[in-house]
């Protein structure tokens, strides 16, 4: 051992002594390492704290693992639940040695026991415990199948029979003796959850299912499944969710709670009747999915120190308005990170609770016991908060409530849907709420959309023309002199040319002037103008510079956002 990680990361430069002692408290009410604290608060990067870990045990450190480098004959006498249990990996063989990738090289005993089931000598190299999991789950085949692979299984068994009684693994791709409607359906879920989708969607057609992944805001067809095994699909999934099977006629919802690949997903289901049976959408999240920061989901240089103190005001409202799936509930989240800390009581009421925060107290509405927004508003306030969030105002109650704890003292996070940010101002005067109410207490209105990334290994240099840079509104004298990024396509991005989103973001900042035009019952042309001639960045203002630092292309930018006309 060479010194303690927190001393070596200071004398490295990756930390401040002063992060040291705050992840010692931390440590001292949490428990558990100090290594992971480091990396919840971001106090460190995953890379560098891993570096100096393996600089500190004397061995070398593996960032990511090539599925085709691995050596798969050194794998067949290895249970894939040892390897998961123990979070290690045989990788290659060197004169001899065999690497093996895990996530604690100071295990000496599963070390000893994976050199004895081996038959030779072992070299540890430390490994992200997340990097080894992932691999484990693409090498060890069994139930990561393919969708295709899955269909050809049903093709060769027959369709087989569900179970009257379904008793989930405890992680799916542990499961190998399954019917193959079921392996069929763990495989897309496998699959969809592996290629970041966000939605699936299975839709019966006349002759065929048509299957669809909703990727970086964009549907793509992955399979179509043939007719006869449209119920027994539609079957599984409803038995996953405790749903009525026999019912086809209306409407269902309902919720799946799995384990896939190690990872926590909760899945939000809908079925509904259409012409050719039942068509199920379902939303995708990954519970162990990080938060990300401000910086990371798109805010730089002056929007995000205007951002910094929005949310460090001690009371007011802060709207988020964006159309469904603009990220707006990802934009309060990481808000709500960055100011969450053991002095402030955070309460949220949202629908859904997406995401769970530690040191937030976060409400589901729930509308069949008259849980809504605005009642779960009114006992919010009898907590003593000093942060609120609510997930959407949709009524002039909430509205008011809302408004009536931002003038007593409390910060207020919501969201609206409009197509600017001037718009949130006049949707909530369109509600009946009083103009002066609207002016006083209102802080900033943020609208914001997402773009997808260009994948970073594919991405095209090209120069743009005129006509181009007039509908961003730029000069070619800001464009660099490499131009501009286009996609292209591989098969890090599966051809898309696209890998990830970010968002573009517009802030209106509700200053005095803003405030008299409120009170004048301005429209919104009028107030967007007027802060506009005060610096205030448009959505493509916004985008324009995202293209220029070539994180996304101008077809992009124009598709989500609307010519400012005045």
């Amino acid at each position: 051992m060479k010194g303690r990680i927190g001393e070596r990361l200071v004398a490295g430069g990756f930390m401040d002594s002063s992060d040291i002692q705050k992840a010692l408290e931390l440590q001292q009410k949490r428990g558990g390492r100090i290594g992971k604290i480091f990396l919840e608060e971001a106090m460190v990067t995953r890379d560098d704290l891993y570096r100096e870990l393996a600089g500190q045990m004397g061995v070398e450190y593996m960032d990511t693992i090539s599925q085709k480098e691995i050596n798969l004959d050194l794998i067949k006498e290895l249970p894939i639940q040892f390897a998961k249990r123990f979070f290690l990996l045989p990788v290659e063989e060197r004169n001899g040695i065999v690497v093996v990738a895990c996530a604690d090289p100071l295990n000496f005993y599963a070390l000893e026991d994976l050199r004895q089931l081996l038959g030779k000598e072992i070299l540890p190299v430390l490994t992200p415990e997340e990097t080894v999991l992932e691999a484990i789950n693409e090498v060890y085949d069994r139930a990561a199948e393919s969708a295709e692979r899955a269909m050809d299984g049903l093709a060769e068994d027959g369709l087989g029979s569900l179970a009257q009684e379904f008793e989930e693994p405890e992680d799916l791709l542990d499961a190998s003796d399954e019917a193959p409607i079921i392996r069929l359906v763990n495989s897309m879920l496998f699959q969809a959850l592996k290629e970041r989708s966000s939605d699936i969607h299975i839709e019966p057609f006349e002759r065929d299912v048509s299957v669809r992944f909703r990727i970086d805001g964009v549907l793509r067809e992955i399979i179509r499944p043939p007719k006869r095994f449209q119920n027994s699909i539609a079957s599984r999934v409803k038995v996953m969710a405790g749903l009525n099977i026999a019912e086809k006629r209306l409407p269902q919802d309902g919720r799946i709670r799995i384990k896939l690949a190690g990872r926590d997903v909760d899945i939000r289901l809908s079925t509904i009747p259409v012409a050719h049976g039942e068509r199920i959408v379902m939303r995708l999240l990954d519970k162990t999915s990080v938060i990300l920061n401000l910086e990371d989901i798109g805010m730089e240089g002056d929007l995000l120190d205007k951002m910094n103190r929005l949310i460090h005001r001690s009371n007011g409202i802060v709207l988020v308005t964006g159309p469904t799936g603009s990220g707006k509930t990802t934009t309060l989240y990481a808000a709500l990170t960055r100011i969450n800390r053991p002095d402030l009581n955070i309460i949220t009421v949202e629908d859904p609770v997406e995401y769970q925060i530690t040191g937030i107290g976060q409400i589901q509405v729930n509308p069949k016991i008259n849980l809504t927004f605005a009642n779960g508003l009114r006992s919010i306030l009898r907590q003593d908060p000093d942060v609120i969030m609510v997930g959407e105002i949709r009524d002039v109650e909430t509205a008011d409530i809302a408004i009536q704890a931002s003038l007593t003292g409390h910060l207020v996070f919501s969201t609206l849907h409009t197509n600017d940010a001037a718009g949130a101002i006049t949707r909530l005067l369109d509600m009946g709420v009083e103009p002066f109410l609207v002016g006083s207490s209102l802080a900033a209105t943020i609208a914001q959309r997402l773009v997808r990334v260009l994948c970073p290994k594919c991405r095209q240099l090209y120069r743009p023309i005129d006509a181009e840079l007039a509908e961003l509104g730029i000069s070619r004298d800001v464009v660099k002199p490499e131009g501009f990024y286009k996609p292209a396509g591989c098969d890090f991005c599966l051809s898309t040319g696209f890998f990830g989103r970010t968002a573009i973001y517009e802030m209106l900042v509700v200053d005095d002037e803003v405030r008299e035009l409120i009170v004048e019952h301005a429209d919104s042309v009028r107030i967007k103008k007027s802060s506009m001639s005060r610096g205030m960045r448009t959505l493509r203002d916004d985008g324009a510079l995202k293209v220029i630092h070539g994180i996304t292309c101008v077809s992009e930018v124009l598709s989500v956002t609307q010519e400012d006309v005045f």
